[in-house]
């Protein structure tokens, strides 16, 4: 008798991705890229504008182009990350952004810089939400609390070392290169991460990916170019009509853009922001920490420098050193944040407010008793101080905010809290660095910096009260 076996094919379910240390490494790289290059123009500002022959208003734009661009995209970038796969945004994101890095480096006229520098910009908003997106899709447990702990390092590590990159390469003018190695320089990082992403960083997306919103990210970007464009460019332009134009339109724009994103969803659309994200309370409360805090710390970043190179005369590597004891001093401090909160809870955010407040403080003191003998030395205590407590609150705000984002959402998610910073680091430079540079010719500038170090210590106390409505744990 012969006997027929007939056997059905069993699928065993597909295991979720998991991000690797090497995966994780290199999408850290990814995120350090966009960051550096915000701050790392500062110090070099002053030479571009000799080399170019380039006047405020220009200058302005090679800063606020990068940064509006970037602020304005990022919210696609998410959303197109979870439609069409994260890692695919992420190379395609790293490919631009090394091109529109060599693009910058050889530009030869400051308008052709500031071409570059939006290209710059949006090639990182494509780039950038894809790394949180992945942590949150391919990590779980205490992997992904470690692992948003060293994004939240890199992030404020990034901020500062960039400025003291950019001193540092101006300064070495490699092979004659001057200012255009602070974007040159992106170019070989690009390649070595091009080639680790692609062995190491799996691949993530949304289950059910939903079209893009057209009138949602058309309006978004109305508003938030209508906001960040005539406060970053309006005081180097001498507030022309057209900023004030700008500004009124902004909170039509926001407002518009509001209603559809609520019609739209109400009507089972997927909405480029959805408003019900909101009702997750950890993300909002959060985001409105994130506000201040970064206004706070781009603002004295931009101001500081123009205080040391032009107030004390520092070079831009004594400039850009001056803050280095800062960059260790966070990445130290929030390599213990992990820690901290699993005992202590939300309220270690409460004491990095107090201990941040207590850094500048220190800093407004020195900066008022010692005016003009202020070099590395003198300042080194506040630095310190103000580092540790900003270690203390930014990784952990970030937990905070994508604490109960779900995995579907993770783009979006990423995107919404990444424009928050963005735009706020665009702000503080706007705001915080006008102040300064107003208050500087009548006042002198000892008086300035006190004055904007002491706006800053009002921000700090801001975040610090704010701190205590967080959840006390974080899931």
């Amino acid at each position: 008798m012969t006997e027929t076996l007939s056997s059905r094919t069993v699928r065993s379910p597909v295991a979720p991705p998991v991000l690797g240390g090497l995966g994780l490494f290199t999408v850290l790289l990814g995120a350090a890229l966009p960051l550096i290059d915000f701050f790392i123009v500062n110090v070099a500002l002053p030479t571009i504008g000799h080399d170019l022959a380039a006047g405020d208003a220009v200058l302005e734009l090679v800063v606020a182009g990068y940064g509006v661009a970037y602020a304005v995209l990022l919210v696609l970038g998410g959303r197109l990350g979870d439609m069409f796969g994260r890692r695919r945004l992420f190379l395609g994101g790293m490919i631009a952004f090394g091109l529109t890095s060599l693009a910058c480096g050889l530009a030869p006229s400051a308008w052709t810089l500031v071409a570059a520098r939006v290209a710059q910009g949006a090639a990182s908003a494509a780039m950038l939400p894809q790394v949180l997106a992945t942590i949150q899709s391919a990590t779980a447990g205490p992997r992904r609390a470690k692992a948003m702990g060293l994004y939240g390092a890199t992030a404020g590590l990034s901020m500062v070392a960039g400025q003291i990159l950019g001193g540092v390469l101006v300064a070495a003018d490699i092979a004659g290169t001057g200012w255009r190695a602070v974007f040159l320089v992106n170019v070989p990082v690009v390649l070595v991460g091009l080639f680790l992403a692609a062995k190491a960083v799996p691949e993530t997306r949304s289950q059910h990916p939903a079209p893009v919103d057209g009138p949602g990210t058309v309006l978004l970007a109305i508003a938030l170019v209508s906001l960040l464009a005539p406060l970053t460019e309006g005081r180097a332009s001498g507030w022309p009509l057209w900023t004030w134009v700008s500004l009124a339109v902004f909170p039509v724009a926001a407002t518009a853009f509001y209603l559809v994103e609520r019609r739209a969803e109400r009507l089972g659309r997927t909405p480029l922001v959805p408003p019900s994200l909101f009702s997750n309370l950890p993300l909002r409360r959060g985001l409105v920490m994130i506000l201040p805090f970064s206004i706070g710390f781009s603002g004295f970043m931009f101001v500081i420098a123009v205080a040391l190179q032009q107030g004390v005369t520092l070079s831009p590597v004594r400039a850009g050193l001056t803050l280095a004891p800062m960059a260790v001093s966070f990445f130290v401090v929030s390599l213990l944040g992990p820690r901290l909160v699993a005992r202590w809870g939300t309220r270690v955010v409460t004491a990095g407010g107090l201990v941040q407040a207590v850094g500048v403080a220190v800093l407004a003191l020195t900066v008022w008793s010692s005016w003009p003998h202020v070099g590395g030395l003198e300042l080194w205590p506040g630095v310190v101080i103000a580092g540790a407590g900003q270690a203390l609150q930014l990784p952990i705000l970030f937990r905070v905010i994508l604490s109960e984002v779900p995995p579907a959402r993770a783009g979006v998610g990423s995107g919404v809290m990444i424009t928050a910073q963005q735009s706020a680091l665009a702000l503080g430079v706007a705001t915080l660095g006008t102040l300064f540079l107003t208050l500087t010719p009548g006042h002198g500038m000892r008086d300035a910096l006190v004055t904007t170090l002491l706006v800053q210590l009002a921000g700090v106390a801001l975040t610090t009260g704010l701190s205590l409505r967080l959840p006390r744990t974080i899931a």
